[in-house]
């Protein structure tokens, strides 16, 4: 199973709701590590394989992926503007973000970040720049999910 970079990861995310725009907001910083993670946990689940390499931190606001994170913090609360073509996954890889997308896509930011701070990798998982939410904590938790 092909693993990517945060960064084209993230830009593939960005590009979907710009395109869609079905959910009246671009994606804001926030709403990015949220799907982020998302995207991440069910990849872990289902194909017992990272979607990226990066790490995923447990912040005061949920998850975060610092290198992310850096990347479009400029934007602030605002929606962030895709840069150039998103990339194109697996037939399966997909499969699997068109349905996180269309599932967690539906949160706002504060929602997702909500939903993430009662689930078990991020609570479990110390406060702070530095602790990272382990891939198996989150592989376990997502096997453990309702299936999508």
């Amino acid at each position: 199973m092909k693993t990517y970079g945060v960064l084209d990861v993230a830009n593939k995310i960005v590009c979907k709701a710009a395109r869609e725009d079905s959910y009246g907001e671009l994606v804001s910083n926030l709403k990015l590590q949220k799907l982020l993670y998302y995207m991440q946990g069910y990849h872990l689940a289902q194909f017992d394989a990272p979607l990226f390499n990066e790490d995923i931190e447990a912040w005061f606001y949920g998850p975060v992926v610092p290198v992310a994170y850096n990347k479009y913090k400029k934007y602030g609360n605002k929606g962030i503007n895709p840069e150039g073509n998103a990339i194109v996954l697996s037939d399966e890889q997909e499969n699997l973000f068109e349905k996180i997308f269309n599932i967690y896509g539906n949160y706002s930011a504060s929602g997702l970040m909500n939903l993430t701070h009662e689930e078990h990798p991020w609570k479990s998982t110390p406060t702070g720049v530095g602790n990272v939410i382990s891939h198996e904590k989150m592989k376990r938790f997502f096997k453990n999910s309702i299936k999508i």
